[in-house]
């Protein structure tokens, strides 16, 4: 009788605890503000004609009540065309265009910040606050008014280049590839000058896909301090996009921030072998898409989707990623990372991140991993909304 009597006590209390733990992790992910820097359901809903004020899930990562379910506050809109496309400018204003009618026809979940005030002032409402990010410099079209309008339209960071190269500066893909070997690396004076442009207007410098001279050119440029708004760690994963060792000492010392990517692909060193493996049994299917579109993400996203359970076993574990942000603390401290996911721009995710609204899944991680209630505020979004304000000023 004692010795029931003692297991049904210590049931009681193992029951207790979990759930105790349970509550603390639901209050930290709720009082924390929550910044994604990067997701580009924008494109998304535009190539698919799809709909964001409306259920997507199984077809999308996000859609606007997902936002909410997941927590989220501040989300960064990717603006983003390929860099083949003709005049970039006028689809980049036509993305601003999209997220601004979102948010006229749904005022009471979603507004447009400008600045850190407008972000207080906008979660204070228990609304989406909503900013956009341009993700490739071909958008400014070597055109410094251009720059000058596409902030004054609410663009508060841009990303230097995307994989394709500007006039100005190396992609991170080029500089690896050698696709243009007649090109100079880095920035030229001109992009010199847009980066301190940038300064002066209160634009954050995003220093994903460019390249490594174009990184440390850029460093050596600013005034402010810069992010990385979706990549991850070259040791631990080494492929094109994501940053060596001293370049993530570089941004810590700038007083900058690393937002990680969810993409599996840079999280998993294993992933590229299967992902291949998976798209040789549907070679046929794979190089008949690859006819139609401009870029491989959209074969893959169409591949994924199609095969889901299939591709279940490609997806890198949730605790990659926490390995990822381990090391970015060991290398730039914990005031320095964020989160970029890359929702709706990548084909995989880790498992336990399905979309937006698993970001609460994120948070326990972190809370198992040993993070305090104060490091994952940061993590969540503090250290970001540190950036926006020192590039604000």
């Amino acid at each position: 009788m004692a010795r029931l009597f003692l297991f049904l006590l210590f049931s009681l209390c193992c029951n207790y605890g979990f759930t105790q733990s349970g509550e603390r992790v639901k209050k930290i992910h709720s009082k924390a503000i929550l910044v994604d820097a990067h997701n580009d359901i924008l494109t998304t809903i535009a190539t698919d004609s799809l709909n964001i004020e409306t259920n997507l899930l199984g077809k999308t990562h996000s859609d606007i009540y997902r936002f909410a379910q997941g927590g989220v506050d501040v989300q960064i809109f990717s603006i983003w065309c390929d860099g083949k496309m003709q005049n970039p400018y006028q689809w980049a204003n036509r993305e601003i265009d999209s997220l601004y009618a979102v948010a006229f026809r749904n005022p009471q979940q979603m507004q447009i910040a400008y600045s850190p005030n407008d972000i207080k002032k906008i979660v204070s409402q228990n609304k989406l606050a909503a900013i956009m990010g341009m993700e490739g410099g071909h958008m400014m079209e070597d055109d410094l008014n251009k720059l000058d309008s596409l902030y004054k339209r609410g663009v508060r960071y841009m990303t230097l280049t995307w994989n394709n190269s500007t006039s100005w500066a190396s992609s991170a893909l080029d500089e690896t590839t050698n696709r243009d070997s007649t090109k100079q690396k880095g920035l030229t004076n001109f992009g010199k000058q847009i980066v301190s442009r940038m300064n002066e207007l209160g634009m954050m410098v995003d220093l994903s896909h460019v390249g490594e001279q174009t990184f440390w050119d850029a460093i050596n440029t600013t005034s402010k301090p810069v992010i990385v708004s979706h990549s991850c760690v070259h040791a631990l994963c080494p492929v094109f996009r994501n940053l060596k060792d001293e370049q993530i000492k570089a941004v810590g010392k700038n007083g900058g921030v690393i937002c990680l990517n969810f993409y599996s692909g840079f999280l998993d060193s294993n992933f590229n072998k299967r992902n291949a493996a998976f798209n040789e049994r549907h070679k046929a299917e794979r190089d008949s898409i690859m006819k139609t579109v401009t870029d491989s993400y959209f074969a893959s996203d169409y591949m994924f989707k199609k095969y889901a359970a299939e591709v279940q076993e490609l997806r890198a574990p949730l605790s990659l990623m926490l390995d990822h942000l381990d090391y970015l603390v060991k290398l730039a401290g914990i005031n320095h990372v964020g989160l970029g996911s890359d929702f709706d721009g990548i084909s995989s995710t880790p498992q336990s991140l399905d979309g937006v609204q698993d970001f609460p899944n994120f948070t326990e991680a972190l809370f198992k991993r040993g993070y305090s209630k104060k490091s994952i505020r940061k993590i969540l979004g503090g250290n970001i909304l540190r950036v926006f304000a020192a590039n604000s000023k």
